[in-house]
């Protein structure tokens, strides 16, 4: 479950003139600036289109999830790519910190935050609606060329791919391949297509 801070703050850029309430969208350097006055102290947080999300505990489950996912990952890319794990992705006005990313490159290669990925992997146990709809929005605009989310309830993992702009006036992207893999089939991630990765392995 996630909620979501709207509340006005004294660092935001004034909206154009508009009659009645109307939500404040947060900047990234402004986002930033709250963590380090302390404003999320002890909250799991992150921006996601200009909102301040709240994100809900990790689970014993899911911290395993994570694990073994990085471990299976590292194992299918090898040198030359960077396993990030819950660590930050500039996205413009949005800053998400997947569970799980893979860039080119090593830690000291990607001393800015990277814009993009080429897999990024998130573990779900209560967030699946929301991982499946507004993330994965989120990542096909920003062309992630492959997403996937480890449905820890249902023991699966669905794949994502070939970020495609949605029909004229929607103003969004979404994945045009969904695929759903039980444990007991594998996967090659389109950026190591030699490698292939189990979906029990992912799954504690």
């Amino acid at each position: 479950m996630s909620a979501v801070i709207t509340s006005p703050h004294p660092f935001s850029v004034p909206l154009p003139h508009a009659r009645g309430p109307r939500p404040v969208r947060w900047t990234r350097a402004e986002y930033y600036r709250l963590g380090e006055l302390g404003f999320f102290a002890g909250r799991h947080v992150e921006l996601i289109c200009g909102e301040i999300v709240l994100m809900s505990p990790i689970s014993e489950p899911h911290v395993a999830g994570v694990s073994l996912t990085t471990d299976a990952i590292k194992a299918a890319f090898g040198p030359g790519f960077y396993v990030r794990v819950q660590a930050p992705i500039n996205l413009g006005d949005s800053d998400p910190e997947p569970d799980v990313a893979v860039v080119t490159g090593g830690p000291r290669e990607t001393l800015i935050t990277p814009t993009s990925a080429l897999l990024v992997v998130e573990v779900s146990d209560t967030s699946r609606d929301y991982d499946t709809t507004t993330k994965a929005e989120l990542y096909a605009t920003a062309g992630v060329p492959e997403y996937w989310v480890l449905d820890l309830e249902h023991r699966q993992l669905l794949v994502f791919r070939d970020p495609v702009p949605l029909p004229v006036g929607l103003g969004a992207t979404a994945y045009r391949t969904h695929l759903t893999l039980g444990p007991d089939e594998t996967v090659s991630p389109l950026a190591a297509p030699t490698a292939l990765v189990k979906v029990a392995d992912l799954l504690p």
